[in-house]
């Protein structure tokens, strides 16, 4: 029993079989060999319509093309029969035996392949704990990465931290207006089991606390519609930077996106970068975007209708919905929208800025160090 059995590789045989036998009887090497799923388990595991594909070359009907190239084939390892069906399909039958024995053995890793893949996966709003529902998506993402990587594929996994979108400025408009906040050095004390200035605190720690804050001025939203001017003004002043309000942004989310990686550690996820949507804008990535937007007539700038004093970008092939055919990329106050923001990412991923990340080292201890506890980590 060969380890190395699997799917890809008997695909793989069954690929080299019927090009090397169409080249042996008629000197025409196909440039791919189609495979497919028969209709019915019934009629095999894997189907070729290679015959088809070779009828008006050879000037022959496809069935009796598929059983010159049935008789002519040497089955490849982990097929146990290919015979006819219909009008011309070669329909492979695998030995599911030694494939299901040969999995559970386990199997090396693919050869390296060339080029380097990207997945970018979790990306979790830095304002609360996270949930069964980011749990779900951590996993589906980690497992792609893995696979990935097991086929040969070099990759890079991502976890985006929105750090300066409107969750964010929920929390931190919850933790001034509500709470009692003035500071950073107000959240460090939260961090490291302290109470909040007004007395308030979790027993699971600052993360946990957060959904309740989040819930919390969710509801003097709803009460009073004057009171969203403050999540304005906090937007305002978490993407201009170096000001209190932005500092208490940033520990807050450090705090959390370490709660976080906690979590995740825990199930054996981990990540290679986690590019911030602050720096994005600090590094001027979004300037440069923006300029590229507007320079390229990718955005337009709106003077009437709903989205009056927005940049937007159309959507010609949307319904017709005004909501819909134009998204918005600024907003009229002037601040970014999320859309926005990871347009700008999307496009340094694609080299297209001439601006690249500070890297540094994510170091939890450090954030440990600076809150004089642990407690975080352990109770997140």
């Amino acid at each position: 029993m060969s380890a190395a059995l699997s799917i890809a590789t008997i695909r793989a045989g069954i690929e080299a079989a019927l090009a090397d036998t169409t080249e042996r009887l008629w000197g025409v090497r196909p440039e791919r060999v189609v495979l497919e799923r028969p209709p019915s388990l019934a009629l095999g595991d894997l189907a070729s319509p290679a015959a088809f594909d070779l009828a008006k070359t050879l000037k022959k009907a496809p069935r009796a093309i598929a059983a010159e190239l049935a008789g002519a084939a040497q089955l490849p390892d982990g097929v146990r029969e290919m015979r006819v069906e219909g009008g011309g399909y070669l329909n492979f039958l695998l030995d599911r035996g030694r494939l299901v024995a040969a999995m559970l053995a386990g199997s090396p890793p693919l050869p390296a392949r060339p080029g380097k893949v990207i997945v970018e996966h979790t990306n979790i709003n830095p304002n609360k704990a996270a949930h069964i529902g980011h749990l779900r998506n951590a996993v589906l993402g980690d497992v792609l990465g893995r696979t990935l990587s097991f086929l040969g594929r070099s990759v890079e996994i991502q976890n985006y931290l929105d750090d300066t979108g409107v969750q964010v400025a929920d929390v931190v408009v919850g933790l001034t207006r509500l709470k009692g906040v003035t500071s950073e050095d107000d959240v460090r004390r939260a961090i490291a089991g302290g109470p909040l200035p007004d007395g308030s605190r979790h027993p699971k720690g600052l993360a946990y606390l957060c959904w309740d804050v989040y819930a919390d001025i969710a509801r003097v939203y709803e009460d009073d519609a004057d009171a969203v001017e403050w999540r304005v003004q906090a937007l305002h002043a978490i993407e201009a930077g170096d000001n209190p309000t932005a500092r208490i942004a940033e520990v807050l989310s450090e705090a959390i996106v370490s709660a976080h990686l906690a979590t995740m550690g825990r199930l054996g996820i981990s990540y290679d970068l986690l590019p911030r949507e602050s720096d994005i804008l600090a590094l001027g990535f979004w300037e440069r975007a923006f300029a590229l937007l507007k320079e390229t007539g990718a955005i337009r700038f709106a003077d009437d209708g709903k989205a009056k004093g927005c940049w937007v970008m159309d959507l010609p092939d949307a319904p017709e919905d005004e909501d819909e055919t134009a998204k918005i990329i600024v907003r009229s106050n002037g601040t970014v929208t999320y859309v926005g923001k990871d347009i700008a990412y999307q496009m340094w991923k694609f080299g297209l800025l001439g601006r690249d990340f500070r890297y540094r080292r994510f170091d939890a201890a450090e954030l440990r160090a600076n809150s004089k506890t642990d407690e975080i980590f352990s109770k997140v």
